[in-house]
């Protein structure tokens, strides 16, 4: 053991969530010996409150389902969605291994990802969302730490990491526990999230969701930024961020967006839709952030029945009262406080839309299972943050960067701590999937880099 260490690994992850757990199994794959430590108590990244699915272009998932689909495409729907942003040669890289990713995910890992065609969400041309059957993040989160520990690899939880170890010549040897025990280490994955929990970097980053409910992990709060720009590292895309348009409310549950792209609308305080819903669930919290409250998804029991039957935090909510039914729209305006002239004048011409024999004022294309039927559902949401989208610039291999495009020798990021791929301000850059891309995705590359770089010789 090297002097001034407690102890040593090859590879040292910090954090366990999807992209820390996906870096330390990856790594132990390549021969690596890796200890994970977690500051809090159990597993709660924002994998844990996400619905779980990864997109991935070109599985065999979708060859059997007849669906053609290719890392290309994949890209130009990113690019397309985010607009330009500072990581694009990320957004490639990312698109590229998606479909291997996944399959990883089944054949090494053991989870079981079925492939998505009763939705596609927001900016994919075709299927290519893969995720566990319950559709449950928290599932795809417990198969991975189930993984790690079937490898052997110790995750220690209630152990904070308070800082990192610099080897004396710019690079990184490990890290400093709360407690002061020093881990050395050849690599260190940040794998901690984002910053969403850090009202200070909010401010500074992204003031304009700054004062939103935040809906993320407790665990973002930003200690792999600090630590970064403490080493001179470049950070990228720090102003964009995912949001999120519908947490119902009382019940802080997650409303899945399937409820709106199956035809629902929402509706402030004053009974009327006030912009396209299909430009997404992080796009439309910001028109959503603007208008009056209270505000409502407005849909009808056929769709309400169509999801709750593939997705079981929405049948929780079903369950627990959260989408209460109403036989006509008088009724549900008398339940919701609405002005019933104006919310009859909304659906209408929805319906109208959605038949097409009108267009819609805000552009909407897409009306599911078509025009809305008695009896009508409503769900009362407010807007969200869910988690950042910008962090420390990396590679594509995952290697922390310096400004002049020099990795930090012994250090990796994924997940939020890492750039994102969804634009470079705001929420509007975000395609569905993004997040658990970039963490499992940056965790995989991470953890088979750190494992070669540690290897003998």
């Amino acid at each position: 053991m090297a002097p001034g260490f407690d102890a040593e690994v090859d590879v040292l992850v910090i954090g366990a969530g999807a992209c820390g757990l996906a870096a330390a199994l990856r790594a132990a794959e390549g021969g690596a010996s890796v200890a994970v430590v977690e500051k809090l108590d159990r597993l709660m990244g924002n994998t844990s409150v996400s619905s779980g699915s990864v997109p991935g272009a070109g599985t065999r998932f979708q060859h059997a389902a007849g669906i053609a689909d290719t890392p290309d495409a994949f890209l130009d729907d990113l690019l397309r969605i985010s607009g330009p942003h500072e990581a694009e040669d990320l957004a490639q890289r990312l698109a590229e291994i998606s479909a291997p990713l996944i399959e990883w995910l089944v054949d090494s890992a053991g989870l079981e990802m079925t492939l998505i065609t009763a939705y596609r969400h927001v900016g994919h041309r075709v299927a290519r969302l893969h995720g566990p059957p319950s559709r449950r993040g928290r599932d795809l989160l417990e198969g991975l730490y189930a993984a790690t520990q079937r490898a052997g690899v110790p995750v220690a939880f209630r152990t904070p990491a308070r800082a990192l170890i610099e080897d004396g010549a710019g690079g990184v040897a490990g890290a400093v526990l709360e407690d002061g025990t020093r881990i050395g280490a050849r690599a260190v994955i940040l794998a901690t999230n984002g910053f969403g929990a850090d009202r200070a970097l909010l401010e500074r980053f992204c003031p304009e969701i700054a004062g939103a409910l935040y809906f993320g992990a407790p665990g973002s709060q930003g200690e792999a930024l600090r630590w970064g720009e403490n080493l001179g590292a470049a950070l990228a895309n720090t102003g964009a961020y995912q949001a999120h348009a519908s947490v119902a409310e009382p019940q802080a549950a997650l409303v899945t967006w399937t409820v709106v792209e199956k035809g629902g609308v929402v509706v402030d305080a004053t009974g009327q839709r006030f912009g396209d819903e299909t430009l997404g669930y992080s796009a439309f919290a910001a028109l959503e952030a603007a208008r009056p409250a209270p505000r409502f998804a407005i849909y009808d029991h056929r769709v309400r029945d169509f999801t709750a039957s593939r997705q079981g935090e929405f049948a929780d909510l079903v369950a627990h009262s959260g989408a209460p039914e109403d036989p006509s729209l008088e009724a549900l305006a008398a339940r919701r406080g609405l002005d019933p002239t104006a919310l009859r004048a909304t659906l209408e011409a929805a319906a109208a839309t959605a038949r097409g024999v009108a267009a819609d004022p805000f552009g909407r294309q897409d009306w599911g299972l078509g025009a809305l039927e008695p009896p009508f559902v409503s769900t009362r949401i407010v807007p969200a943050l869910f988690h950042t989208q910008g962090g420390l610039r990396v590679d594509r291999d995952a290697r922390v960067l310096r400004p002049d495009g020099r990795p930090v020798p012994g250090l990796y990021a994924g997940g939020g701590a890492a750039a994102g791929i969804s634009g470079q301000r705001g929420g509007g850059g975000y395609v569905s999937g993004n997040g658990l891309l970039a963490a499992l995705g940056l965790g995989w590359l991470a953890g088979a880099h750190a494992a070669r770089q540690a290897a003998p010789g």
